[in-house]
């Protein structure tokens, strides 16, 4: 078993059990209290900012992107980023063959380390704002897409002639509020790019005990497990399965890609080097739902049984995919673990939900690194 929380904070992220973090390390500039904190916190996060260098002080054990080495990748198999795109920010966005998405901040940088390296998707990739000012109409004040005054931002690389376009989303099911315009950016998204394949990535919480920060979760099948905000809509426990076959060729490969930036994973991870799972089953799948739920001993949100990771948005690509018919192209989602099964039990859930959110801020951008490298394994 691996440590409780306070113990596992402090031999991991160097932090004194009950300290709190200082206001100048929140992202949202309050302390998280209610979901709704919680998830924005998480999506908003950037450890390449002034308020990732409060966080790194005051959790001295974490380590920021500039620590990065290289991935040496296989010759000939290296990510090409192009060096510039044309076009305008309102515009469609360009075809291609693969479409991978991600969603937080840090997820951001961590994708694009691996799969533009030298364009970073907070500085250099391109806005996207094509059909904003209709979309943007559906969404609720102070949402994170209305505040950027954008879907999104991508860019552009090949891998083994493979043409993929990345986008880093400003557009979130938990954010966008109840008219659901996340579903309208995913079908917009689709049509545009006319991709082969769908890649939808980033990070979640593990489901269960046997899941360690770094590991991945690859799933052709999502569900939908709402017990909030949109409990009473058509979706809230339905469930999609994509008709694409997993290639795990170069999953060993990835594995040993891994090791360039494993260092930076948790101490006490008992698998120095993280595993991929690819799930084939419905109690395997990715579960998204609609506020932020984590697996703890107790499994207070029942998330136990339903799935292998749970996060905020994948599913809403199934269904939309399920709209789509055959006009659907294939679609995945590759998942890390970046905060696993809390085990705190004379916690409130507040302080466990803290203490989840502490670990996602501390390995977020480290577990991504190895999520980006499997989309990179199922391109090549």
């Amino acid at each position: 078993m691996p440590p409780k929380s306070p113990d596992w904070l402090q031999l991991n992220l160097g932090m004194k059990p009950g300290r709190a973090l200082p206001l100048a390390a929140m992202a949202i500039g309050k302390r998280p209290k209610a979901s709704e904190d919680f998830q924005r916190e998480r999506i908003d996060f950037d450890g390449d900012s002034k308020v990732g260098d409060e966080f790194f002080a005051a959790a001295p054990g974490a380590t920021g992107l500039s620590k990065f080495q290289d991935i040496p990748w296989p010759k000939g198999l290296a990510p090409k980023p192009a060096a510039r795109l044309g076009g305008r920010a309102s515009g469609a966005l360009p075809e291609a063959d693969v479409l991978v998405v991600t969603w937080t901040v840090d997820e951001g940088h961590a994708l694009s380390r691996v799969l533009t390296p030298g364009f970073d998707s907070r500085n250099d990739w391109k806005h996207y704002t094509h059909n904003f000012s209709s979309i943007s109409k559906k969404m609720r004040k102070g949402c994170p897409a209305l505040e950027a005054g954008r879907l999104g931002a991508y860019w552009m690389t090949t891998i083994a002639g493979t043409k993929v376009l990345c986008f880093k989303s400003e557009s979130h099911l938990s954010q966008d509020g109840p008219e659901l315009p996340n579903f309208d950016v995913w079908k917009q998204l689709i049509e545009e790019v006319q991709p082969r394949l769908v890649i939808t990535t980033g990070t979640g919480g593990g489901i269960g005990k046997k899941w360690e920060v770094g590991d991945v979760i690859v799933s052709p099948i999502v569900r939908f497990d709402c017990t909030s905000k949109f409990k009473n809509e058509p979706f809230a426990k339905a469930m999609f399965r994509s008709p694409y076959g997993v290639r795990r060729t170069r999953f060993e490969e990835a594995e040993s890609l891994f090791r360039a930036n494993a260092t930076h994973l948790p101490n006490t991870n008992r698998r120095k080097i993280p595993t991929i799972s690819v799930s084939a089953s419905l109690g395997a799948s990715v579960v998204t739902t609609d506020f932020f739920r984590f697996d703890n001993v107790e499994d207070t949100y029942g998330l136990e049984g339903l799935g292998s990771l749970s996060e905020m948005g994948d599913a809403v690509l199934g269904s939309v995919a399920s709209s789509l018919g055959e006009k659907a192209p294939p679609y995945v989602a590759v998942r890390n673990v970046s905060d696993p099964q809390i085990d705190a039990p004379g916690e409130t859930i507040g302080q466990q939900a803290h203490d989840a959110t502490v670990i996602y801020k501390g390995f977020g951008r480290w577990s991504s690194v190895c999520s980006a490298i499997v989309c990179w394994a199922l391109i090549a």
